[in-house]
């Protein structure tokens, strides 16, 4: 057997390329470089090699033996961030996961840090693309506690669609879930989840959101 791991299995593997089956895609149109030379579907990588992906190097993160895939639930607490590193040096979701030796943990999404709430991490990057692309229809639910004036009007437009500034947005569903004065708690669902795009629906109406989960 040749030695190494064929290529669009390595990158499906980090997440950050899309599946095997677009890079498959990149790889025909000749996106795709290994040491300076265009890949070929059916190449593998060792991790001497170097894999340039739209002008970006990186050496190919291959192990000898191949770590199962394996699937994190956290529960995100306010005060933490989504990325691997911060600037700031705030606390992120990484300082407490189980340290890997053949693998990296890739997070399913983003929340951010004023959100608590369940964040599904995972070793397998094709996975993490499966339940994160839009396409594949994966729900995402939240509980919203929301300060304002919510009027039947309101609901419709969010279940409708209003324009924000990356493009048309909407709830999937929306529905009271009680609350007293004038705050008030929501149950909603999205089909995908773009940077801050619960709370950027609800200020879209002139309401704020005062805790998000």
């Amino acid at each position: 057997m040749a030695a190494g791991e064929r290529l669009q299995k390595v990158l499906a593997r980090t997440g950050r390329h899309g599946s095997r089956r677009e890079i498959e895609r990149q790889i025909t149109a000749g996106l795709i470089l290994i040491n300076g030379r265009p890949a070929q579907l059916g190449d593998r990588v060792t991790g001497d090699d170097v894999i340039q992906v739209q002008g970006r190097r990186f050496k190919a993160p291959v192990s000898a033996v191949p770590e199962q895939g394996r699937v994190l639930l956290y529960h995100k607490p306010e005060g933490e961030i989504c990325s691997r590193v911060d600037p700031k040096g705030r606390p992120t979701i990484f300082d407490n996961l189980p340290p890997l030796k053949r693998a990296r943990w890739v997070a399913v999404g983003r929340l951010d840090i004023n959100t608590s709430g369940l964040i599904l991490l995972t070793t397998d990057g094709e996975l993490a693309h499966r339940l994160m692309h839009p396409s594949f229809n994966n729900e995402r639910e939240y509980a919203v506690r929301v300060r304002g004036e919510v009027t039947r009007e309101v609901v419709q437009r969010l279940l409708r669609g209003v324009q924000l500034s990356d493009g048309p947005a909407k709830f999937e569903s929306l529905r009271e879930a009680g609350g007293t004065g004038a705050n008030h708690w929501y149950q909603a669902t999205l089909m995908e989840g773009r940077q801050r795009e619960v709370r950027r629906l609800w200020e879209s109406q002139g309401v704020e959101v005062s805790r998000l989960i």
